[in-house]
């Protein structure tokens, strides 16, 4: 029976680091959701081969930081105008200033044209990808939607040998998605779960890490009740009417528990 008691003691304690761990990674981080789109061109096909794609943060030490859920493969843009758009990738990237996103293409890039298919030639953005020039601060615990609205009429170049270059244009247009409530608990040996409610549902929930600080992300314009569960000798605690806006996080600072 001891040992029994041991054993989900133990399991509580390691389930209660990995949640821990990963609100410590997560902290800060923005996800970037990167979609392609494109404007109506008098072609047949114009096919892109995107293999992956990168982002230049101030955020990370090393500067350019590889998505790491990309849709790889050949898109026709001619398939994405009037409206339509696909999701090439999207992942965790550290928050901070992004200022550049690469593409960067395969191979197989082909133009088709009154029945007949020819080679894009992409000599450039084979070597380093498309750099396409951006000016926007992503805050951590916040989804921002990067839409590439690709220009297929002005971006394929008819050379005077009968041969087709592809010097893209591209719009990069960044939106936040959701806000996030930020703050921090003490003291530390609470170890609160903490709680973004509202009505009677829980939208999410995260545990403090070992600053005593916490982030509930993915969270919709509106008023939120934010529950703190302590551990059992720290009572618990509500913080009621908690606004939160898209691309914004309310920090609600430091609340103290008592005994």
């Amino acid at each position: 029976m001891r040992f029994l008691q041991f054993f989900n003691t133990l399991w509580l304690i390691l389930l209660f680091g990995t949640f821990v761990a990963c609100n410590d990674e997560e902290a800060g981080n923005a996800h970037l959701v990167v979609r392609l789109t494109d404007a109506p061109a008098d072609y047949q096909e114009v096919n892109i081969d995107i293999q992956s794609i990168e982002v230049h943060t101030s955020g990370s030490s090393s500067g350019w930081v590889e998505l790491d859920n990309i849709s790889e493969g050949v898109y026709n843009l001619l398939d994405l105008t009037n409206g339509l758009s696909v999701v090439l990738g999207e992942g965790e990237i550290p928050a901070g200033k992004i200022s550049q996103i690469r593409l960067i293409l395969g191979d197989n890039n082909t133009l088709k044209t009154e029945g007949q298919v020819h080679d894009l030639t992409t000599p450039s953005a084979q070597q380093s990808g498309l750099k396409l020039q951006m000016h926007n601060t992503l805050a951590a615990g916040i989804t921002y939607e990067v839409l590439l609205d690709f220009d297929a009429a002005r971006s394929v170049v008819e050379t005077g040998s009968g041969s087709f270059n592809l010097k893209p244009v591209i719009r990069a247009i960044a939106e936040a998605q959701d806000g996030a409530i930020a703050g921090s608990v003490l003291p530390l040996e609470a170890s609160p779960a903490v709680y973004a409610i509202q009505g009677s549902d829980t939208i999410t929930s995260a545990f403090t890490n070992n600053n005593g600080d916490f982030l509930l992300s993915g969270l919709d314009t509106g008023s939120y009740t934010v529950g703190i569960e302590p551990a059992d000798e720290y009572q618990e605690i509500s913080l009621t009417d908690v606004q939160v806006s898209i691309g914004q996080v309310t920090d609600v600072g430091t609340v103290q528990l008592s005994q």
